[in-house]
């Protein structure tokens, strides 16, 4: 099996291209690095069933021999990339899903799109389920990656009812693990590169808006299922269990003596006020439902940033 990956030095990229070349798979990561990077990857470079090539697959794909899936997952994915990329996000998921279907459709391939839970916008129900149609600012300045992912769903639902393609829908609630980065600015990141670098942690409102956290290998292996499954319609995969941004700052100032203290500021618009997946689809499909608990993925992902930011301190 061969299966190409749109975004695959990304931080979900580079673990969906482990997956599939520990599945057996051979594997062409495409990158434009514009958030991506390079060294998520190298680990990978010398093993015969994985290529990388830059390419911005908003322009055009072009890739030689069989391809048997299609796995889209290049966007700008955090608030700070999307907001300092906006037209590059709405081009990657309007230009680069278009593109990325059009090679499924010329190989024969079945094809998966990466989306997320923001196309639920600042939510009126919690926890949201797939058949929420989500409550989305179009204008706002979140709106050019919501809007962005929701056009990609449309498209990808609109190849498979007109050219037949194979297509799968993953909603990707917050997930984190090794390989993200310490300045996306994205909640984990924020507060551990705060922490870090001695800095208090910034927590925007009051607190009390809240996120499931979801580690990065359970989101994979609900992905992988997803892959080999029948079903066209969205599937959530995320983690259930909810907790506010103050309690999850609280839990990272756990993990290091004589933390800095936690500041408040004004809540960005439109910032959603609850996320939280139901999962019940995944549950019931894909036998799915997340392991790994979050004191358990904290402990991995701190390991991580430290050597990290030890080893840019160098």
């Amino acid at each position: 099996m061969r299966a190409v990956v749109t975004g695959g030095a990304g931080f979900l990229g580079s673990h969906l291209c482990d997956r599939l070349i520990a599945e057996g798979w051979d594997v062409l990561a495409l990158d434009n690095l514009i958030t991506g990077v390079d060294s998520n990857v190298g680990h990978l470079l010398n093993s015969p069933r994985f290529r990388i090539a830059r390419a911005d697959v908003s322009m055009y794909i072009d890739v030689p021999g069989p391809v048997d899936y299609v796995l889209h997952f290049a966007s700008p994915a955090s608030p700070v990339d999307y907001l300092k990329l906006p037209i590059q996000t709405l081009k990657v998921g309007a230009l680069g899903t278009h593109n990325a279907l059009g090679l499924a459709l010329a190989k024969s391939a079945k094809f998966l799109l990466a989306s997320t839970s923001e196309c639920y916008g600042d939510p009126e129900i919690s926890p949201q389920h797939e058949e929420y149609w989500g409550h989305v600012n179009p204008i706002g300045p979140r709106g050019v990656y919501d809007e962005a992912k929701r056009f990609a769903e449309a498209i990808t639902m609109a190849y498979h009812r007109y050219h037949g393609v194979d297509t799968r829908i993953v909603r990707i609630f917050n997930t984190y693990g090794p390989r993200m980065r310490l300045n996306d600015g994205r909640a984990l990141p924020n507060f551990v590169y705060q922490a870090l670098a001695r800095q208090p942690l910034t927590v925007y409102g009051d607190g009390q808006q809240t996120r499931s956290f979801c580690y990065v290998s359970d989101l994979v292996e609900g992905i992988y299922r997803l892959m080999q499954s029948g079903e066209h319609l969205p599937v959530n995969i995320g983690n259930p269990q909810e907790i506010t941004i103050l309690e999850f700052a609280g839990r990272i100032r756990a993990h290091f003596p004589d933390a800095p203290p936690i500041v408040f500021q004004p809540l960005p618009q439109d910032d959603p006020k609850r996320r939280c997946p139901d999962i019940s689809k995944a549950k019931r499909l894909l036998n799915w439902e997340p392991k790994v608990g979050l004191e358990e993925g904290l402990g991995l992902t701190l390991d991580y940033f430290k050597k990290q930011y030890a080893a840019a301190a160098k």
